[in-house]
């Protein structure tokens, strides 16, 4: 006999009886867990996403995880040095597959104001993918 047989026919509609390991499976597979990466300004706009006006919760995170391990999707907010950019590869290299890199603001995307500047990685996609 089945477990979801056992169940009363009144509750078969409000209740739903499956395996932990399948709620696990599906938790994990269903959200997303950001690791935070703030270089510059824009870490503070990153990390206002958490509060309760924007509140990522809805989307299936809620806390930014400080273990490249643990976590699935690489925020990289603000501006991007040369200098910094190997120990930001070493994080991104650490993280399991499948893994998601968003590019956050200006800086990130185009170079911003520092596009002439040799210090400054022009792009995030001149080192990751």
């Amino acid at each position: 006999m089945e477990i979801a047989d056992r169940v009363p026919e009144s509750l078969r509609h409000n209740v739903f009886v499956l395996k932990l390991d399948e709620l696990l499976r599906w938790a994990h597979a269903s959200s997303i867990w950001p690791l935070s990466s703030g270089l510059a300004c824009c870490a503070i706009e990153m990390m206002s996403t958490a509060t309760a006006r924007f509140d990522l919760a809805r989307f299936g995170y809620e806390v930014f995880r400080a273990c490249p391990r643990q976590a699935d999707l690489l925020i990289v907010a603000g501006t991007l040095s040369w200098k910094m950019a190997p120990a930001l590869i070493r994080l991104y290299e650490e993280m399991p597959e499948p893994k998601y890199v968003i590019a956050m603001g200006n800086c990130n995307i185009h170079g911003g104001p520092f596009t002439d500047s040799y210090a400054t990685v022009k792009c995030l996609d001149e080192v990751l993918p």
